[in-house]
């Protein structure tokens, strides 16, 4: 059973085998937490924690190192996130005070940024392409043949082409155009956009290859979209860590950081979730049996939402992570909408 006392001499080895990654004796929780308790009293309740599945013992000599049940019980009671430190907190504002710009461009740097301030391997996820809504289309000429399609979506994707257009479509009839296309389709998924095309290829017989140069672009927006969905920096940081001098285990998970697939599918299950910790085998993915994978949620709409997180050690510091996580959620989700002013 798990009483206060087992709970504190748990917490005290799980702070100190963060900080150290050394297996934790006795002798060292009763000097250095100043318990109140004797060596002995500590190794019965570490033993007691061994039986409860909250310990493992390496080896037969040395002291006791957490489980990841023991990682679940820890975060489970300091899942809400602390106070962020200023020096982090600074380190995002500084990263994010300009404009939003391309979409591309700003999940890499919030990734970046993510593994400096954490030291840990970052994961950022973009929202589907269909859940992305279109915000406007604008029609710019080019030459008597030909003028510039751009489509803008509500977070932040910028996609241009050079399409074939009528001669007799000056600058005044492709700014109409544009107005009447944004009307029709602003506010919709890339997916009702293209239908919505189809049924005016209909209605504007005349128009239908503009159409299909714009029912073109749409395509490719959540095609690239969905190629590049996942960026993610610092994949040499979980290097840094002792459980990871193994060549093949490091092997093996570098080797899943450069396919993706199995992290997208990871990501995609609580996307709209504000906080996820699975720690080791909770992940359901055997590269990661030693790993805890943290996420948060960002904005950038009423109806999308991207994911943030961070890959390390079950031995990682929750706490710090869950207030970064928080801070970046928060600083990417302002940072669309005022993109969007």
């Amino acid at each position: 059973m798990m009483d206060a006392r087992k709970f504190r001499i748990l917490q005290a080895i799980i702070d100190d085998y963060i900080l150290t990654a050394i297996p934790v004796g006795s002798r060292t929780i009763s000097k250095k937490y100043e318990m109140g308790l004797s060596s002995a009293t500590i190794r019965n309740e570490m033993s007691d924690l061994e039986e409860l599945g909250y310990l493992d013992q390496p080896h037969i000599s040395a002291g006791r190192v957490p489980s990841a049940k023991a990682y679940r019980l820890y975060v489970d009671q300091l899942l809400q996130a602390g106070k962020i430190h200023s020096a982090d907190a600074a380190s995002i504002r500084d990263h994010f005070s300009q404009r939003a710009g391309k979409m591309e461009d700003v999940i890499n740097r919030a990734a970046q940024v993510l593994s400096n301030v954490t030291h840990y391997t970052s994961l950022v996820m973009s929202p589907r392409g269909g859940e992305m809504r279109i915000r406007n289309i604008q029609l710019v000429p080019v030459s008597s043949a030909t003028a510039l399609l751009v489509i803008v979506t509500d977070n932040g994707i910028v996609r241009d082409t050079v399409i074939h257009v009528d001669s007799d479509l000056d600058a005044d009839a492709l700014y109409t155009l544009s107005r009447m296309l944004t009307e029709r389709l602003a506010g919709r998924t890339l997916s009702e956009a293209m239908e919505t095309l189809q049924g005016m290829s209909r209605e504007f017989a005349q128009k239908r290859a503009l159409l299909e140069g714009i029912g073109d672009l749409v395509t490719d927006v959540e095609n690239q979209q969905e190629k590049g969905r996942l960026a993610f920096a610092g994949p040499s940081n979980i290097l840094n860590f002792p459980e990871y001098n193994d060549v093949e285990k490091a092997r093996a998970f570098l080797s899943l950081l450069e396919t993706k697939d199995a992290l997208v599918k990871l990501l995609e299950q609580h996307q709209n979730v504000a906080f996820t910790v699975r720690i080791g085998p909770e992940t359901g993915v055997p590269e990661l049996r030693e790993c805890s994978l943290v996420t948060a949620t960002y904005s950038l709409g009423d109806f999308t939402h991207g994911t943030i997180g961070v890959i390390g050690p079950t031995r990682m510091e929750y706490g710090r992570v869950l207030s970064i996580l928080s801070a970046m959620g928060e600083q990417l989700t302002r940072l669309f909408a005022q993109d969007k002013e």
